[in-house]
């Protein structure tokens, strides 16, 4: 596989990574991966206000990693496409499986995480 060089493609990786890059839309993305849920249920479950919540699901309705879908007189979120899901689950896994004894606060030093 080469290098990323068409606009387009690292555009929509950058935009996954700034999308990733709060540690709240990384949790509301983990749980719209295990199943669809309604503002008011992710911000209970997330323990945020409903309006914090909402300025997050915005920012990823916006980056095109989240959906609405009208469920009555209620609007349910959930994940794009399934294969997030799968994507989700695979970078975690990679992740942890390329971790060092390194800290977090370590590569912070160099401007990394």
């Amino acid at each position: 596989m080469g290098v990323l060089t068409a606009a387009s493609d690292i555009d929509v990786l950058a935009r996954f990574g700034r999308a990733l890059a709060d540690p709240i839309r990384c949790r509301i993305l983990l749980a719209l991966r295990q199943a669809p849920a309604y503002p008011a249920d992710l911000a209970d479950a997330l323990g945020i206000s409903r309006t914090r919540l909402s300025n997050h699901l915005t920012c990823l309705r916006d980056c095109g990693l989240v959906i609405t879908a009208p469920d009555g007189r209620r609007t349910r979120y959930e994940l794009a496409d399934p294969r997030l899901a799968h994507a989700l689950d695979d970078l975690r896994a990679a992740v942890v499986a390329v971790a060092t004894d390194r800290t977090c606060a370590d590569a912070d030093e160099q401007g990394c995480c």
